[in-house]
């Protein structure tokens, strides 16, 4: 019987393969491969006897985005022909032997290290390997099967991926930045909490919390750049990808307020934890303080999805509350008291403010 727990990691892994994108990419592939089986035979020549290679085409270049089919597609092509002219200089000098295979595939894997080759690199050794001892009796005729109907294979594969619903991976974007602006939220008032609570705070976890933050964001990056590549020679993408613009700016503006708040994170934490840093919060500042961080939290919370009055206000209370934080940091250090810890983070609270006004 499985247990419970690998039950619990199967059951993820399980509905991770079976999401209708993968069903629908399935479905694509399965049918591009019975179409270039069926078309095989009906290539010219010698090209015929091998209908095996046309559907290994459209394995090459069936990828998750019509950009990747295209370009993974034409680099097994072109791995394709450099294996097989390495392949026809051997067979020049030698029949196949293990001192042969043993040529083919060492320079097949020299070559395939060149830059900027991509998939091409599989290719090199393989190809030259299929025609020294496939094709030594035909190398001609094979070369030509081989290069045809994997070509054939690949433009099949990549006209389905095209014209059949052709993927635009949009809809990861929204929950993916919903996520983080929580996470950043969630830390803002975690903060805030600490602020109004005696010394060391119950609560620490937000100190360390710097690592969910880093994971967060980059589903954020990786979520926008799935949509970004998914669109280009998408047709789709005229229609509905133009949203992307946009979400690119929300990504930059992420990546700026992750760094305020993981800023304001290092501060408080040095503040609490670190005697000897001589950073401090000055008596009477942790409430103006607790309040500010909770205001931008909201204003944080609203942005791109709250009401636009209703963000509005939310950014007008946080101004108010980071000037009246400000007030009180000069009161301090008007009566000598050290303030530069807490006037970093109203600096970052504001830089936060002015990150989020902007990106509306």
């Amino acid at each position: 019987m499985i247990s419970r727990e690998k039950l619990g990691r199967l059951l993820p892994a399980l509905r991770q393969a079976v999401t209708g994108h993968r069903l629908l990419f399935a479905a694509k592939t399965a049918v591009a491969a019975g179409l270039a089986w069926y078309l095989a035979p009906l290539m010219p020549g010698p090209a015929a006897a091998y209908p095996y290679y046309a559907p290994l085409g459209v394995l090459v270049s069936m990828h998750p985005t019509v950009a990747a089919s295209a370009k993974h597609g034409l680099q097994s092509l072109l791995g394709l022909g450099l294996g097989i002219a390495m392949a026809f200089a051997v067979t020049t000098f030698t029949t196949p032997n293990a001192l042969a295979v043993a040529v083919v595939v060492g320079l097949g894997v020299v070559i395939g290290g060149l830059p900027r080759l991509g998939s091409a690199s599989e290719w090199v050794p393989m190809a030259a390997l299929f025609v020294l001892v496939l094709g030594y009796s035909n190398t001609q005729g094979f070369s030509f099967a081989y290069v045809l109907q994997m070509g054939m294979g690949v433009a099949v594969g990549f006209a389905v991926n095209w014209l059949v619903f052709p993927p635009l991976h949009l809809e990861g974007i929204d929950p993916a930045i919903d996520g983080h602006q929580r996470a950043l939220s969630k830390q803002l008032r975690d903060m805030a909490s600490a602020m109004t609570e005696s010394w060391p705070p119950d609560h620490e976890e937000w100190a360390s919390r710097s690592g969910e933050l880093a994971r967060t964001a980059t589903d954020v990056r990786t979520a926008v750049q799935a949509a970004k590549l998914s669109a280009k020679a998408n047709p789709r993408s005229r229609r509905r990808a133009r949203r992307l613009p946009g979400d690119l700016a929300g990504l930059r503006a992420m990546e700026r307020l992750t760094f305020h708040v993981q800023d304001i994170t290092d501060v408080l934490a040095s503040v609490i934890w670190e005697e000897d840093a001589g950073t401090v919060i000055p008596e009477g500042v942790p409430p103006h303080l607790a309040e500010a961080l909770v205001d931008v939290a909201v204003a944080i919370r609203q942005w791109r999805h709250g009401d636009a009055e209703d963000f509005k206000s939310s950014l007008e209370a946080a101004r108010d509350s980071v000037a009246a934080l400000s007030g009180t940091l000069t009161e301090a250090a008007a009566d000598q008291a050290s303030v530069n810890a807490t006037a970093s983070v109203a600096m970052s609270l504001r830089r936060i403010i002015t990150v989020v006004s902007d990106a509306v």
